[in-house]
C-alpha cells in the first residue's frame, strides 16, 4: 500500500527518517512552510528557507526514494511582525511559481490577532491569483472558534471549499468542516493532540470522504511514521482497506493534485536512486558508499 504524508516538516528531520518512511511505504511527502522555533528577523531568512524547500530538501528526499513537494506561505506564528510580514508577502509569488509547490500554506491563525487575519486574507487572495489550493493551520488554542472563523474567512474570499484543506482538526471540529465541504486533515502526534487511536475512531464515526491523515512531524516530539502506523492500526481495528487508502493516500492526492504539481506518475515511475549525484556541489553522504540503483526501463535510451 502506497502512503502519502501531506504535512511533514522534513527540514527538521534526518535522512534516517526518510529511509524509515520509504521502508514503511511512504512514496511522497508535502512539507509546509513552517517556523524555526524562534522568530526569523529579516526577509532574507525567509527567502533562504523557501529556497531550501524547493531545492535542497527536494533533492535530499529523492536520494532516499521519496518524492518531496512543499507549500509556501507566511505561517501564522510569524505573521504578527507586520513590517516583516509585508516584506515576506512581496516575495511569495516568486516561490509559489516554483516546481513542486502544491499549495499556499500553512496559513491561518495562531493567537487569532487582527494582524494574523490581515495576513491570512492577503494570502487567500494570492492563492486565488495563482490558482493553488490552500493549507489552513487552525490554532491549537480556541480550536473550534479558530476553525469556524478560518472557514468563514475562506468563504468570504470566495475560495471554493474543495480548494481548501483545513488542518489540525479534532473530534470537535470535523463535522463542521465536512458539512461545509472543506477537506479535513488531522495531524497525528505520539503524546498530544490527535493520536492514532483517536484517528481510527474518527474514520469509523465520520467515514473517509475528504478526511486526510498526516504526521506534522517537526523538530518537536513527533513521529515521521505516524501515517503508516495509523494506516496499520486502522486495518487492525477493522477499518476497510478502501477507507485506509482514501485517508492515507488518495484524498491527499485529490486535494493537492488540483495544483497540477502533485502527480502520481512522479512516484510510480521514479528515476533510479543515484547518491553520487550532487546538489550545488553537495552530497547527502558523509563518506559513505553511495547507493546506486539500476536505471529504470524508462530511463534506458535504446
Amino acid at each position: 500500500m502506497h502512503i502519502i504524508d501531506p504535512h511533514t516538516h522534513m527540514s527538521a528531520r534526518t535522512t534516517d527518517d526518510y529511509e524509515a518512511m520509504a521502508a514503511a511505504g511512504v512514496v511522497a511527502v508535502i512539507e509546509p512552510a513552517f517556523w524555526l522555533g524562534q522568530p526569523r528577523t529579516s526577509v532574507g531568512t525567509f527567502q533562504d528557507y523557501y529556497a531550501s524547500l524547493v531545492g535542497w530538501e527536494r533533492f535530499r528526499a529523492a536520494q532516499f526514494g521519496i518524492r518531496h513537494y512543499c507549500t509556501i506561505g507566511l505561517n501564522s506564528k510569524e505573521a504578527n511582525n507586520e513590517p516583516l510580514a509585508e516584506e515576506v508577502l512581496e516575495i511569495l509569488p516568486l516561490f509559489l511559481a516554483k516546481e513542486g509547490v502544491v499549495a499556499v500554506g500553512e496559513i491561518g491563525f495562531d493567537d487569532m490577532t487582527a494582524t494574523e487575519e490581515k495576513m491570512f486574507r492577503a494570502q487567500l487572495e494570492l492563492a486565488k491569483e495563482v490558482e493553488l489550493p490552500v493549507m489552513v493551520h487552525t490554532p491549537h488554542r480556541n480550536k473550534k472558534q479558530g476553525t469556524l472563523r478560518s472557514m468563514e474567512i475562506c468563504e468570504e474570499h470566495g475560495l471554493p471549499p474543495h480548494m481548501v484543506v483545513i488542518d489540525h482538526n479534532n473530534e470537535e471540529t470535523v463535522q463542521s468542516v465536512l458539512d461545509r465541504g472543506f477537506w479535513a486533515a488531522f495531524t497525528i502526534y505520539p503524546k498530544t493532540k490527535m493520536g492514532n487511536e483517536r484517528m481510527v475512531e474518527v474514520v469509523r464515526n465520520f467515514g473517509s470522504e475528504r478526511i486526510i491523515v498526516d504526521s506534522s512531524a517537526d523538530w518537536g516530539v513527533s513521529d515521521p511514521l505516524a501515517v503508516p502506523k495509523t494506516a496499520r492500526l486502522m486495518l487492525e481495528r477493522g477499518i476497510a482497506q478502501e477507507d485506509v487508502e482514501l485517508t492515507c493516500y488518495q484524498n491527499a492526492l485529490s486535494a493537492y493534485g488540483q495544483s497540477g504539481q502533485f502527480n502520481e506518475s512522479d512516484w510510480l515511475n521514479p528515476a533510479a536512486i543515484d547518491q553520487r549525484n550532487l546538489f550545488e556541489g553537495n552530497s547527502v553522504l558523509r563518506g559513505q558508499t553511495p547507493r546506486v540503483d539500476e536505471p529504470n526501463e524508462s530511463e534506458i535510451i535504446t
